[in-house]
């Protein structure tokens, strides 16, 4: 981790070989701000986080499941959850990689 500058050629080149299930990368930290590669294959484990989190689509197509709604995203999209909210990916394509950005207090700021 560090700060800042960081390529998507260099947070891909981070993740980890796992070819069955979530990868994540987290190239740049400043204060509460962490930025993230996630770049997960066949299926999205993760969690809700303490934290609001915004991901914003670098490659790939497929359906972003947030509060039950089912949306389609794609390259450019830009998706925000609040903290402690249930969300996924589903039927994303092979090459599908985000970038993520959380950053405030745990349980999120107040609107």
């Amino acid at each position: 981790m560090r700060s800042g500058n960081v390529t998507l050629a260099e947070a891909l080149a981070l993740l980890p070989p796992n070819p069955e299930g979530r990868r994540y990368a987290e190239p740049l930290r400043h204060g509460t701000m962490r930025l993230g590669l996630y770049a997960p294959r066949q299926y999205d484990p993760q969690k809700p986080h303490e934290q609001d989190e915004l991901y914003v689509v670098m490659h790939g197509s497929g359906t972003f499941v947030h509060r039950g709604e089912r949306t389609p995203f794609g390259p450019g999209d830009a998706l925000f959850v609040a903290a402690g909210i249930e969300h996924r990916f589903e039927d994303f394509s092979d090459d599908f990689a985000t970038w993520v950005v959380f950053w405030g207090p745990a349980g999120g700021e107040q609107e």
